[in-house]
Parts: structure tokens; C-alpha cells; sequence
């Protein structure tokens, strides 16, 4: 595992300016967060460092004004959510760097936190200018990376911070990265990574990454049919880019020759319109699809034969739904696979770690998202690691 430091090795904070840098574009309805998890996740963080005396400045981007102030797109917008979940009043400050971050600063005590505005109303963030790097560090005494979200991003406020302070991992960033070398950095094996979601185009460079990294491979949702058209599976009128079939059976005699058992469905459920508990629903052998119907999910049978896999596996990755899991009845396939790598983590045998919007939202719909060892809330810093990139912001941290 890559070594980084955490907060255990900072020292005595008290009267010392701490930069953190959190993910705070959270979804908005009402000038209101409709989700504050992510505000939850860099809590601990936040309330650590201020309770141990240091000033805490909150970096943090929201919406993409490219490099333009916009006032809908000020952090301000979100700080009483912030407020709510610190139980804390924060000192909203419109700067993030020059004489009234200085004043600022001046005006906070030992243990109050501000909150400087989007950081991406400088166009030297997204550029990651070393001078707006540097004339941010200059309030600061040490820079904390609390948000895993960004990290897939060479910004000043993600990777040029921590060249230019001592830098550390938050509670959230350190207990991201632990769960992902658990995952496929450093894991116990067998390892089964299920991926699933629409096209295999989106996530090419995660299938052949992975092929390499685990024993098994279980691929579901639209991007199987890509994988059973490639087998020579008439798949009906289901969504498949038969322009892939040439890379698919190349991801699959790569998976060969490295070891990894691929398993796609040989049961599936079809209709032959999508819409929720359909007349013309039925379960069948992939076959016997007709010419007139689409698979939406994996059968019974498959779901079954899955579920023994995990069982002889230690540590899973999961990315992406089996089915249209968004429309009943066509998530029982994940909701089933989900409830069994629950309960395979909960009794001990498996490490799961999950990540990506529609895997958080399917997990929460099958009830067992806090049953997994891990789930990231990270989105594309959770795809660039499963595809094997180096992640900037991780990177600029290990010492």
C-alpha cells in the first residue's frame, strides 16, 4: 500500500491554519442539499482538527464555473448544510487567497472553521497554476486531502497544495484508500469483481484492467449483451454495441490466458417493452431470445450460480447493476446478488468494496449498502482506480 500520512502524524494543531480540502457539490433542489453525504463523510476531519485548536479553512469546488464568478455557484449556496451537519457556525469567507482570507484568519479563534468560495472560479485551479497554488498556501500551515472524490484531478487545490505544505489524509481519504488496497491493491483471494451499467464503451478500460487483477469476472447489465453478441448470442433488440464484439472476445481471450473466469448470464429475463411488470415479461435461456425482445435482467438461475461464486471468493469489487434494476421487476437480479455479498460480508468471509452512483443507489434500493465492507461515493476517482490509472490528488500525498 502507498504510504501516506494522516492525521495521527501532524502534531500539535493548536493555533495553526489547517487548508482541507472537501467535496462540497452536492446535489441542490430549493437552495437546499438534497444529500449531504458527502459533507458526512469529511465531518470527522473537520471536527477533529478543530477540536484540537486549529484554524480550519474548507477548500472545495461546486458546479463547474469555469474559471467565472457565479453567485449561484458560490459555496455560500451550501453552508448552512455544512452548518447543519458540523452542528458548528462557520465564517463564510469570499476569497481563497490575498488580504481577506488574511483578515479572515485574523478573526477566527483556535478551533472555528471558514469556509473559503469555490475554488474554481479561479481559472489557476483547473490549470493547477503553481502561482495560485502558492498564493493559497500561503494562509495556510499544513493541507489536508479529505476529498477522494476530486483526487482523479491535477488541480492546485487536489495536487499542487500538497507540494508546497505538509501533507496529510484526512479520516475520509485514508479510510477510502485502506478499503481500496484491500480491494485490489494488496487482496485476499480469490478476488470477483461484478460490473455492470449500459455500455461496455464506459468502461473498457475497467474490463481490461481487471481481467488481470481478479479471478473472477461477472459481468451484467447492458454491456453483457455487448459480451454475448461477441459469443455469437442473438440478443434480440437489447441494447449492445455489436460495433465492440471485436474488443469484447479480445477482453475475453485476455481473461483466458491470465486466469480469469468470465461469467455472463446463460438465463435472462426479457420483454419486448420496457416498463415496469410487463405483460409480455418472461424468464428464458440467452438462446432463445426472440427477434422481437430486449434482456432487461439476469435469470434466477444465473443469479443462483453467481452467488455460489462469491462464496468461494475473499474480497469483491462491485461496479455497476446486473439489470434495469431502476424498474420493477427488473432488479431482482442485483438485489439478490447484493443481499448474498451482504451476507457474506457480514459473516466474516468476504471484504466487499462498491462504488459509482447507480452501484450506491442499487445497494441502497437492495437495503444492504451499509452491510459492504466499503462503499465509495466517488464516481470517477472510484472508475479511474478500478481502470488502474494513477489518481493526482493520491499520488501528490504518499511521502
Amino acid at each position: 500500500m502507498p504510504k501516506f500520512k494522516t492525521l495521527d502524524d501532524i502534531g500539535d494543531v493548536r493555533g495553526k491554519v489547517a487548508l482541507v480540502r472537501v467535496d462540497l457539490n452536492l446535489p441542490m433542489k430549493d437552495g437546499r442539499a438534497t444529500d449531504v453525504t458527502r459533507v458526512e463523510a469529511s465531518a470527522p476531519t473537520i471536527l477533529e482538527l478543530a477540536d484540537k485548536g486549529a484554524k480550519v479553512l474548507l477548500l472545495a469546488h461546486f458546479g463547474r464555473p469555469k474559471g467565472q464568478r457565479h453567485s449561484t455557484m458560490s459555496t455560500s449556496m451550501v453552508q448552512g448544510d455544512v452548518e447543519r451537519v458540523l452542528d458548528r457556525e462557520i465564517m463564510f469567507i469570499p476569497e481563497v487567497a490575498g488580504p481577506v482570507v488574511e483578515q479572515a484568519i485574523g478573526i477566527l479563534r483556535d478551533g472555528d472553521i471558514g469556509l473559503l468560495d469555490n475554488v474554481r472560479f479561479w481559472p489557476g485551479e483547473e490549470a493547477n497554476d503553481p502561482e495560485f497554488a502558492r498564493a493559497i498556501a500561503a494562509h495556510g500551515d499544513f493541507y489536508v486531502n479529505d476529498a477522494f472524490s476530486a483526487a482523479h484531478r491535477a488541480h492546485a487545490s487536489t495536487e499542487g497544495l500538497a507540494h508546497l505544505l505538509p501533507a496529510y489524509a484526512g479520516r475520509a481519504m485514508e479510510a477510502e484508500l485502506t478499503a481500496l488496497d484491500k480491494a485490489l491493491g494488496n487482496p485476499e483471494m480469490p478476488v470477483a469483481a461484478v460490473v455492470g451499467g449500459a455500455k461496455v464503451s464506459s468502461k473498457l478500460a475497467v474490463l481490461e484492467h481487471l481481467v488481470g487483477k481478479v479471478q473472477h469476472l461477472i459481468i451484467g447489465g447492458g454491456m453483457a449483451n455487448t459480451f454475448l453478441a461477441a459469443r455469437g448470442v442473438d440478443v434480440g433488440k437489447s441494447l449492445c454495441e455489436h460495433d465492440l464484439t471485436g474488443t469484447a472476445n479480445t477482453i475475453l481471450d485476455t481473461a483466458g490466458h491470465a486466469g480469469c473466469t468470465v461469467h455472463l448470464p446463460y438465463d435472462v429475463v426479457v420483454a419486448k417493452e420496457f416498463a415496469a411488470n410487463p405483460a409480455s415479461l418472461r424468464t428464458c435461456n440467452v438462446h432463445e431470445v426472440a427477434a422481437d425482445e430486449m434482456i432487461l435482467d439476469v435469470g434466477p438461475l444465473a443469479v443462483e450460480a453467481l452467488g455460489d461464486v462469491l462464496k468461494t471468493c475473499r474480497t469483491l469489487v462491485w461496479n455497476g447493476p446486473m439489470g434495469a434494476f431502476e424498474t420493477e421487476p427488473f432488479d431482482a437480479a442485483t438485489v439478490a446478488l447484493a443481499r448474498t455479498a451482504a451476507a457474506l460480508t457480514q459473516d466474516g468471509s468476504l471484504v466487499s468494496v462498491a462504488g459509482g452512483g447507480d452501484t450506491v443507489a442499487a445497494l441502497n434500493h437492495a437495503g444492504v449498502a451499509h452491510d459492504f465492507t466499503y462503499i465509495s461515493t466517488a464516481g470517477g476517482a472510484f472508475l479511474e482506480w478500478m481502470e488502474g490509472k494513477v489518481l493526482p490528488g493520491v499520488a501528490a500525498l504518499e511521502s
